[in-house]
């Protein structure tokens, strides 16, 4: 084997096979160890891994290889989330069935898994297509509609009009499909639903008990829930006794201020309102727009508040004063009850109504010294409040919902943002709903020994609307399994964010058959210890895999509250200024990378280019830099692999270059060490060990007066050894063809991970800094701790020193212990 050339090819293919022919990575329950689960979160099979693919999975295989060294039982498996809308397009596009199109990627992309050398358990691997992976979700349905916690309703939806679906509220990314960029329109449909909302306080109680996870995704979620803690009550329509509009708000305090009232524009108090045709006609109209625009659109800051002003007046009932009434686009009614008092002194979007509608503003709260601007939604006293006057906003909120509740004119109110989940999806590519509509009972769910409801495969793919399964007559068309008489089946399929909402639980006993999940082998592995993923599932998958998690303790399935201990978001994989992808023509392939450089070359290069919740922004030369540096590896141990054999481990260096050397080897392994177990410094930890590198090279070439011979080889041996075990977890496949080469007859892997030796490191001297008035004059070297006057004395008696002290005088000498010395002088 050439010495001059890293041959990663091969050592690569090589290790590969053993790895999976020893099945090395084979995870099984074993109470007598720590585990450790490690998951990144599994991906579509679109047909190619991509460099972003490449990052994460290098992450979770560098600490699961990491957790293995360290004694852990590592459960590290991988599967595919294999429903979903782009497999029904290329059906529709290439004429090719979705299940086939499907499995065709999933063999391309799990060889290209293999060839990176991801230590995955592929025993465990799932596909969520398959029936015996989707029957154990729709028994989940059943009991979920059985609890309440699924049902069917009539509701405006988002509607993408390309996907042809329906798209849940966490699917609109400024106001588009959060996968094909369409914009997204609105739409009455007949859906079925997950009731989240029943878990919105739990679900919001659990984000101050995950420590483990980042601040930035528990404050996404805090938002999404949206809890708002207020009051409702009602305001009297002026001249119609029978019509009172329930408004909730959050500052009961500010009902003073209220110059005027808003409804939805989808209110159904709206039609009863409005008497005048030519104001009907006016409200159509406006309805109409409305209806093109998403929730988030309406709710955008930065956009103009768009109203209109109905005949109508109510009454406020802290003061009596009749108050005109509109519809606004800013108002939803899948908030709160739909409509709302407006206050504008002291709410942005009311105070930019009030301007463009020349409504009157009335402040409740005294304004700080110097407040110039318009709405003031901060902390003060009441004026201009009536009884609520003198007392600070939070004695006025407590006051006055006081006040409401005693006259019996309204309540204090939990209110949330978050929507339930609207799962119905109309595709073919997903799991069917398991119920059926019957002529004589209705909706019934389908029995469990029936389940899986599976996908027919004779299904025509258009493309042009509607549910696919509508047409396929042979699934359409059952027995009602309560009466047997005749009944249609649900036409709808499941949102694919069901799947991945419990796939973590099904990876620990895959093959089980008897249920969802073998209960004892989940109360071994779960919760999943380390989860990664990106951060743009913060309110998707993350959100609805905590809640439906919970749905399966309560339904006695596990014991689990909560599916992830830990989660790291790790960044995109830009280039040229944009994240990689196809429409922009900046894609780098991993199949050429690692054609051209190796698998370890990739890695290193994801895990060392930046920190992993930050953004790669991917440069060519990195990768180059990264294969240097795994070819310098190479050479050295090759080059010296006569010296590394015969030299002992453990002996203790007799002279000071010796001691100093192995000191640097552990130091970096205190360094890499922390560095993993830390904040995930990945990129600091690969360049403690270049360090080392470099110093390994610098001791074997270097002529070191007293270095004998056999304190060097036992010296080059302990920061080899050292060096390949911190690299493995980054680098494996070369790590461990060297490991071999040094005569070592089992797996790197199965070494223990190396621990710094504290006599090591302690230093028995250290160098200082000297400086004269804040320059550097000189260095001096000193035993530790020396005392400081013993400090000073040397520092001013330094050759180097002495000179920028003629002709002025010292005013006193600053000693920072082991670091610096700083004389300060004058003239």
């Amino acid at each position: 084997m050439s010495s001059d050339r890293y041959p990663f090819a091969e050592i690569e293919a090589k290790w590969q096979a053993r790895w999976e022919e020893s099945r090395q990575f084979r995870a099984t329950e074993d109470p007598g160890r720590p585990k450790f689960y490690c998951l990144e979160m599994f991906p579509y099979p679109s047909g190619r891994i991509h460099m972003g693919h490449v990052r994460v999975y290098a992450i979770g295989d560098l600490l699961a290889r990491y957790k293995w060294m360290r004694g852990f039982n590592v459960l590290h498996p991988m599967g595919w989330d294999a429903f979903g809308l782009p497999a029904e397009n290329a059906a529709i596009e290439h004429g090719v069935h979705p299940a086939i199109w499907t499995y065709e990627n999933i063999a391309y992309m799990r060889a290209q898994l293999r060839k990176m050398g991801i230590s995955y358990d592929w025993d465990r691997e799932l596909t969520t297509c398959d029936p015996a992976y989707y029957k154990w979700e729709q028994l989940v349905f059943i009991k979920m509609l059985e609890r309440g916690l699924a049902y069917r309703r009539r509701s405006t939806v988002n509607w993408c009009p390309s996907c042809q679906t329906v798209l849940a509220n966490e699917q609109v990314e400024a106001g588009r499909c959060w996968r094909c960029d369409s914009e997204v329109t609105r739409r009455d449909i007949d859906g079925w639903f997950f009731k989240i909302t029943e878990y919105a306080e739990e679900l919001l109680a659990w984000c101050d008990r995950l420590p483990g996870w980042p601040e930035r995704v528990m404050t996404m979620q805090r938002n999404w829930i949206g809890k708002s803690e207020g009051a409702e009550f009602d305001l009297p329509v002026v001249g119609r006794p029978e019509l009172k509009i329930r408004v909730f708000t959050t500052r009961p305090d500010t009902a003073f201020g209220m110059t005027y009232a808003v409804l939805a524009p989808e209110h159904p108090l709206v039609d009863a309102l409005v008497t005048d045709r030519k104001e009907r006609a006016a409200i159509q109209q406006f309805r109409a727009e409305v209806a093109r625009q998403s929730e988030v659109e309406r709710t955008a800051e930065d956009r103009p508040k768009r109203g209109v002003r109905l005949g109508a007046k109510v009454v406020n009932p802290f003061n009596g004063a009749e108050i005109p009434l509109f519809i606004a686009d800013y108002i939803l009614m899948t908030y709160g009850t739909g409509a709302i008092m407006a206050v504008p002194g002291e709410d942005e979007r009311d105070w930019e109504f009030a301007q463009q509608h020349g409504l009157p503003v009335i402040p409740t709260v005294k304004r700080p010294a110097g407040w110039t601007g318009g709405a003031y939604a901060g902390e003060g006293v009441k004026i201009n409040s009536g009884f609520l006057d003198g007392l600070t906003t939070a004695e006025a909120k407590r006051k006055a919902i006081d006040w409401l509740v005693e006259r019996g004119l309204g309540t204090a109110k939990v209110n949330y943002r978050l929507r339930d989940w609207g799962i119905s999806r109309q595709r073919y590519w997903g799991a069917p709903i398991p119920v059926v509509y019957c002529e004589k009972d209705g909706m019934v769910p389908e029995k469990e020994e029936h389940l899986p409801v599976v996908l027919p495969q004779d299904v025509q793919l258009s493309g042009k609307g509607g549910s696919p399964l509508a047409e396929v007559a042979s699934f359409v068309n059952t027995m009602c399994p309560k009466c047997g008489g005749k009944a249609r089946r649900e036409t709808d399929t499941m949102d694919t964010f069901v799947e991945s909402s419990w796939y973590f639980l099904r990876y620990c006993s895959p093959h089980y058959e008897q249920g969802m999940f073998e209960r004892a082998a989940a109360e071994y592995w779960m919760p999943v210890d380390q989860y990664i993923g990106g951060i743009e599932h913060a309110v998707l998958h993350l959100l609805y895999a905590r809640f439906y998690t919970k749905v399966l303790r309560d339904l006695g399935l596990t014991k689990v509250d909560e599916p992830f201990r830990a989660l790291l978001s790790q960044g995109m994989v830009i280039k040229d200024g944009a994240k990689m992808s196809k429409s922009k023509g900046n894609v780098v392939d991993p199949d050429d990378l690692i054609r051209t450089f190796g698998a370890d070359t990739a890695r290193l290069f994801s895990l060392f280019a930046a920190p992993p919740e930050k953004d790669l922004d991917w440069n060519d030369h990195g990768v180059e830099g990264a294969s240097r540096f795994l070819n310098r590896v190479w050479r050295f141990v090759i080059a010296n692999l006569d010296t590394l054999k015969v030299g002992g481990v453990g002996s203790t260096p007799t002279t000071p270059a010796g001691v100093a050397f192995r000191r640097t080897i552990h130091e970096t392994i205190k360094r890499v060490t922390d560095d993993i177990e830390g904040d995930f410094h990945f990129n600091t930890a690969i360049s403690a060990i270049m360090e080392l590198v470099n110093a390994l090279h610098a001791f074997e070439s270097a002529s070191l007066d007293g270095v004998g011979s056999g304190e060097r080889a036992a010296l080059l041996r302990e920061a080899v050894e050292t060096m390949l075990l911190l690299l493995g977890p980054f680098a494996p496949h070369v790590t461990e063809e060297l490991w071999q080469q040094l005569g070592h007859p089992t797996s790197l892997f199965k070494q223990p991970w190396p621990v710094a030796d504290q006599a090591a490191l302690t230093r028995k001297e250290v160098t200082v800094v000297l400086q004269v008035d804040g320059k550097v004059r000189g260095r001096l070297t000193i035993e530790v701790d020396a005392a400081e006057d013993r400090v000073q004395r040397l520092a001013l008696a330094d050759d180097k020193v002495r000179p920028w002290l003629r002709g002025r005088a010292v005013e006193r000498v600053v000693v920072v212990p082991n670091r610096l010395v700083n004389v300060v002088t004058r003239s």
